[in-house]
């Protein structure tokens, strides 16, 4: 058993938190009271308000912070508080509507119950954080296998496991999805290295607005640092642009190291990528040697197949996944590929916690509740952007279309000034949602609400989009 040996008291929220008086422990637990009693329609009645029954307390600021992450100093700080559901409380007490899943990766919503329950359960049976990934815990090797299941849905698992055709390869080991991006980038580059280094520089093609990650190379795929970099080159498409991608494989041919693709480009105003752009895209790499990569960082566990790439009829050499895989709890991304390019060493793609058993626990019991919900998550996912594709016909002189498809639906407007505006507004009335309009052209809203996502929530939202589209005209 573990002991205290310091001689300096147990570890607790007062001493950590400089809550000498307790008013920010209450103020916490008072908050997280009234979000789990009140009934979703008392919640929606309060969106945008400020609860003031609840206690008030004083919070720190981000004096320390970066200045692109809000760097102040002020005496009423108003950051997130406490979360249940779809909903939170600032630490001034405004109640917000969260329409981004906590920006893109809380699969189910803040303090899932039954995710909850399956993370003390976790630690109750001995489910360690963390260790090293030379000897993966029993929660990590079932995951690897259940994302080789819904990789292949219906294969035979026998067959598949000795087949380096077929996606039958994880790399588990890697903490985010940019390391697991980066991971993918390493393969195509080792593969062309191999098969194909005597046609000159290797050549990626990527879609004009890409997001595969933060680190310096997965920029210059998104044409970020090109000064810097020589013997390999990027040439960025139009998303859904046949002629285009013709063209640019006809000019490269064999010199094409991979090609990469969102199903639904969240850093591109929600564009979704069609089937057929997808199946000319794999024909084309057959053609030329290259390897195709799915970006399924945003895209999947959203989704009721889990992986949304199944809905391309196609196989992609390389499956990038992370953000909602654990629901929000701690940061794990996968790689799943064809076995025959398994061609990194151990360390060559590598997090230090990137092993984390109970994170990969709370995976599978996210995995589980999707297929347990699957024709709720559908039918949920269809009735929005319906709804979201109604709007655009009611506001023909502001919107252009609907984006996206599913929980993950946007809106396009004409001007991006009108894009702007609409966001300002729904910030104001505590509807927390994206804009894209920091590109030129861009000017689109974009959600992604969490998986228990209902018509009621659905309904109120999509009539608040209306009441500031009609503000707005």
């Amino acid at each position: 058993m573990q002991q205290n040996c310091s001689g300096q008291g147990s570890l607790d929220f007062t001493g950590l938190m400089h809550d000498s008086s307790g008013a920010m422990a209450g103020a916490m637990e008072a908050a997280s009271d009234f979000l789990t009693g009140a009934t979703a329609e008392c919640l929606l009645d309060h969106v945008g308000s400020v609860v003031e029954q609840l206690p008030s307390a004083e919070f720190p600021d981000k004096r320390w912070f970066q200045k692109s992450y809000g760097r102040e100093v002020t005496e009423t700080p108003d950051d997130f508080l406490v979360g249940r559901g779809l909903f939170y409380l600032t630490e001034q007490r405004k109640l917000y509507l969260d329409c981004t899943g906590g920006h893109y990766q809380v699969t189910w919503g803040y303090q899932h119950p039954d995710l909850t329950a399956l993370l003390y359960d976790g630690i109750r049976r001995g489910v360690v954080w963390d260790n090293h990934s030379n000897i993966p815990a029993a929660p990590v090797k079932r995951l690897s296998q259940k994302l080789i299941e819904l990789a292949n849905p219906g294969a035979d698992l026998g067959a598949l496991q000795a087949d380096g055709e077929r996606l039958n390869t994880v790399l588990l080991g890697t903490a985010t999805g940019t390391v697991a991006c980066a991971a993918a980038m390493k393969i195509s580059l080792r593969h062309y290295e191999r098969a194909k280094s005597n046609r000159g520089a290797p050549v990626f093609i990527t879609l004009d607005g890409n997001y595969h990650g933060s680190d310096v190379f997965a920029q210059y795929l998104r044409g970020m640092w090109p000064q810097y970099f020589t013997n390999v080159e990027c040439v960025m498409v139009q998303p859904n642009d046949d002629a285009e991608l013709q063209q640019v494989f006809a000019q490269y041919g064999e010199r094409v190291a991979g090609f990469w693709a969102e199903p639904i480009m969240m850093n591109r105003e929600a564009i979704p990528i069609q089937p057929s752009y997808m199946q000319l895209a794999r024909r084309l790499c057959d053609e030329t040697g290259a390897l195709l990569a799915i970006d399924e960082i945003q895209t999947g566990f959203w989704f009721p197949e889990v992986l949304m790439f199944q809905r391309f009829a196609i196989e992609p050499d390389l499956v990038v996944l992370g953000k909602g895989m654990t629901a929000g709890l701690h940061p794990l991304s996968a790689l799943v590929y064809r076995g025959k390019y398994d061609l990194l060493e151990q360390y060559d793609a590598i997090s230090t916690n990137g092993n984390a058993a109970l994170a990969a626990y709370l995976a599978l019991g996210c995995i589980e509740l999707i297929q347990r919900q699957a024709d709720e998550i559908h039918q949920i996912g269809e009735y929005y952007h319906a709804r979201m594709s109604e709007l655009a016909e009611q506001y023909p002189a502001l919107l252009v279309e609907a984006r996206g498809a599913g929980h993950m639906s946007g809106l396009k407007f004409h001007r991006v000034d009108d894009a702007l505006a609409f966001h300002r507004a729904a910030i104001d009335e505590g509807l927390w949602l994206r804009v894209h309009a920091y590109h030129e052209g861009h000017s689109t809203i974009l959600t992604k609400f969490a998986l228990p996502f209902d018509r009621q929530i659905a309904d109120w939202a999509i009539g608040r989009y209306a009441e500031l589209l009609g503000g707005l005209q």
